[in-house]
């Protein structure tokens, strides 16, 4: 009775074996359960098979649980008897990755656009995948200008040409620069159509030179030349915006032939010496800023864009060899206002007459 058993028991294991699927085969299941990072598979064994995440996809941000659902009918990959838990190990990308080898080596054949899913951003470039091939998008190959800041890219889908496939090697190039450029080509007609000289917009400055600041305002770079950053002095263009800052700006004029559109910051402000009579009077007292140093007198900042003199003869009550002698720059002093032309932007200034008024005019050079 025993052998009997014993025989029975080896036939059944004998039976058993031959049910199991052969490693490295693909069969076909239906699936019974979706998680977060699993997929639970009925492939007609007593034991379930499992597609752990890594398996499922190449692809890190691969959302399992939007793209299965029970019931669903796949071919899978066996890659082992027991996962250590008893369950038949699965793979789906196994079986995908040939076919999207052949697919893709097909595409680039034709030259054909593709879109591909940024995964992730790393030295050099970006990961893409198409389907299960995970490939590469060098910084270069992303527009016809350098891209400093690719984390943005992440989770974009972006359309690309293969310009490198090895299939041996698994290594594929893709390239998005045709399209980069075509898209910004685009914009360009959009943004000529619209364009309208004397409204004011928002932009980015772009880039900072020793002339100016460029400021994109959607798609297009114009250019805010450093005398149009304010009405006072001109100073270091770093003196009055930063790269990255968000800014209004004026279209002061356009050139679609030249690509060339000049912005302005200091006119979205009024002309200071159209509205000088309301704010100052002679013989009042102001507080002003010495802006500049000459042998004959000291210029004074009464607000920016509006300068006065203050000739050497009136700077003090003492004689003044020098304006130097006694004034620096950036000092904040006391003026008097003795006369104005503001359709010239001429004032003249005096310190000493701020205690002591002038009944005359001093004759000034």
């Amino acid at each position: 009775m025993e052998n009997h058993n014993s025989m029975a028991e080896m036939m059944e294991q004998i039976e058993e074996s031959l049910r199991i699927p052969r490693r490295g085969s693909v069969v076909k299941g239906s699936i019974i359960q979706v998680n977060t990072d699993v997929v639970i598979v009925n492939i007609g064994y007593k034991s379930d098979g499992v597609i752990p995440r890594n398996e499922v996809s190449a692809d890190p941000n691969f959302d399992i649980e939007s793209n299965f659902k029970v019931g669903q009918e796949l071919d899978v990959f066996i890659v082992n008897h027991d996962n250590g838990e008893g369950n038949i190990l699965l793979s789906l990308r196994k079986v995908n990755v040939d076919k999207d080898w052949t697919e893709l080596e097909a595409l680039h054949e034709k030259d054909a656009e593709i879109t591909v899913k940024i995964a992730d951003a790393v030295n050099g470039g970006l990961i893409a995948f198409f389907k299960e091939i995970r490939g590469f998008v060098p910084a270069s190959q992303l527009s016809d200008r350098f891209v400093k800041n690719l984390r943005p890219y992440i989770g974009q889908e972006l359309k690309v040409k293969v310009i490198e496939i090895n299939k041996q090697k698994r290594r594929a190039v893709f390239s998005h620069k045709e399209f980069a450029i075509l898209e910004k080509q685009a914009v360009r007609e959009q943004f000529w159509k619209t364009i309208e000289i004397g409204s004011v917009v928002k932009g980015e400055v772009k880039r900072i030179t020793n002339f100016g600041a460029f400021v994109d305002i959607g798609g297009m770079d114009g250019l805010v030349h450093v005398t149009e950053m304010s009405w006072g002095r001109i100073k270091p263009v770093n003196d009055f915006v930063s790269v990255g800052d968000t800014i209004d700006v004026k279209i002061i004029d356009a050139n679609k032939d030249e690509n060339k559109i000049s912005l302005s910051i200091k006119q979205l402000s009024q002309e200071p010496w159209m509205t000088f009579a309301d704010k100052y009077e002679v013989d009042g007292i102001y507080e002003g800023r010495v802006v500049n140093l000459t042998d004959f007198g000291a210029f004074v900042e009464l607000e920016p864009g509006i300068e006065g003199l203050v000739h050497v003869s009136h700077i003090a009550k003492e004689h003044v060899e020098k304006p130097s002698d006694v004034l620096k720059i950036n000092q904040t002093v006391e003026v008097r206002i003795l006369e104005y032309i503001a359709d010239e932007k001429k004032v003249k200034l005096s310190m000493k007459a701020v205690n002591d008024p002038i009944q005359e005019e001093a004759e000034q050079e």
